[in-house]
């Protein structure tokens, strides 16, 4: 028993004897540290405090977080469209005649046949633009007129927005196209917003009825950037890469109420055809879109930056774009040559989870919906040449 206390108390002993030697400055701690016993207390002190490197590796952003997909799965990375096709909405703003010429060479690559312009502006840009994309190759671009908003708070201003149309038409413009500050940050002098079914907007349309001339619009965002951008908002990472495309309601109509404007117009004007961009921003409600449809016969959408929401749900696109094959327009918005591949092989191979090329737009992966050729060809060119004045229909098949 008496041996049994001695080594206790020895153990005690030698326990306050480490603790004061890490505790206490002592000249000669250096040295002491390099014992067994304090050794051992400095390694596990050590190992509660500082978290060690492959712990914290472990937990990246949610930014950060790429996973790569171990699915071994066909795929068909198809590089060139199987058929000719338009692309009804791109923007080039004052392009040079070098900048036309590598486009032409870029768009022979892919099976683009027509590049459409959006961004012809209006007057004298117009009339350079027209010159500077059609003058050398007349068949191979399109360019639509913008209206000019300068005037709007004066008298009159609807007839003369018309007149200037009327006069881009005849310097060359083949459409309108009215971008996303209209129904949205438009106001009047007073500070009131200019709604997008503002009847001082008649006389214009009705212009492009009276020449035929469809309209390509732009009205509202994706519903998310509405919404509070937070940890529920599926856009939070396009939202945190650029924080203006937030829509707060202290600043902006709520996205229901930019949707009614926008539809009141196209009901209000049923002899333009309209082309809302970007599937309306009816994507993830293509239900919805498809009642709009039938709602009203003078509209029509463009795919534009809006893959992802069809490659998240690839058995209810396909229906979809069987069901609305005349309805349905191709387009790519921002222009970069090696990005129409993903257009595709969503649109053209059954694909499966296999990532899209702008990660902001969707966390998620996308699939293919192969649709039929039929389909596939309205889709590409045949829905545009209905729509679009002074193409060549010889140019693309039957």
């Amino acid at each position: 028993m008496k041996s049994w206390r001695a080594i206790s108390v020895f153990a005690t002993t030698v326990a306050c004897v480490c603790s004061a030697a890490l505790l206490w400055p002592h000249p000669a701690r250096t040295q002491q540290a390099s014992s067994p016993i304090a050794f051992a207390s400095i390694s596990a002190s050590a190992s509660v405090q500082q978290p060690s490197s492959s712990s914290s590796t472990q937990t990246p952003t949610i930014e950060e977080y790429n996973p790569k997909s171990t699915l071994v799965v066909p795929e068909h990375k198809i590089q060139r469209a199987k058929f000719p096709f338009i692309d009804i909405h791109s923007h080039h703003g004052n392009p040079t005649p070098e900048h036309v010429g590598q486009l032409v060479k870029e768009m022979d690559t892919i099976n683009l046949r027509v590049l459409v312009n959006l961004s012809g502006g209006t007057g004298e840009e117009l009339k350079k633009t027209v010159a500077t994309m059609k003058g050398r190759y007349p068949d191979r671009f399109v360019v639509f007129a913008n209206p000019s908003y300068d005037d709007i708070n004066t008298s009159g201003y609807g007839q003369r927005a018309a007149e200037r149309l009327a006069a881009d038409v005849r310097n060359g413009a083949q459409g309108l196209k009215i971008f996303k500050n209209f129904g949205m940050d438009l106001k009047y002098a007073t500070g009131e917003r200019v709604h997008a079914d503002d009847p001082i907007f008649d006389p214009l349309f009705e212009k492009c009825a009276e020449l035929k001339l469809p309209v390509l619009i732009h009205v509202a965002e994706p519903s998310a950037f509405f919404d509070p951008w937070d940890k529920n908002n599926e856009r939070w990472q396009e939202l945190k890469e650029f924080p203006q495309r937030a829509r707060p309601p202290s600043k902006y109509p709520p996205f229901e109420t930019l949707m009614a404007e926008r539809n009141r117009l196209f009901a209000r004007h049923p002899k333009v055809n309209f082309i809302a961009a970007h599937l309306a921003f009816h994507g993830n409600d293509l239900e919805r879109l498809g009642k709009l449809f039938d709602t009203l016969p003078n509209m029509y959408v463009d795919i534009a930056a809006v893959l992802a929401e069809l490659g998240r749900q690839p058995y209810s696109a396909h229906d979809f774009l069987v069901k609305y094959q005349d309805r349905v327009l191709m387009g790519k918005d921002i222009y970069e040559v090696n990005e129409y591949k993903w257009y595709f092989r969503a649109l053209e191979t059954r694909d499966e989870y296999f990532e899209y090329y702008r990660r902001r737009h969707a966390f998620w992966r996308i699939y293919g919906f192969q649709v039929p050729d039929e389909v596939l060809k309205k889709i590409y060119y045949k829905n545009a040449l209905k729509l679009l004045p002074g193409i060549d229909a010889k140019a693309f098949p039957n």
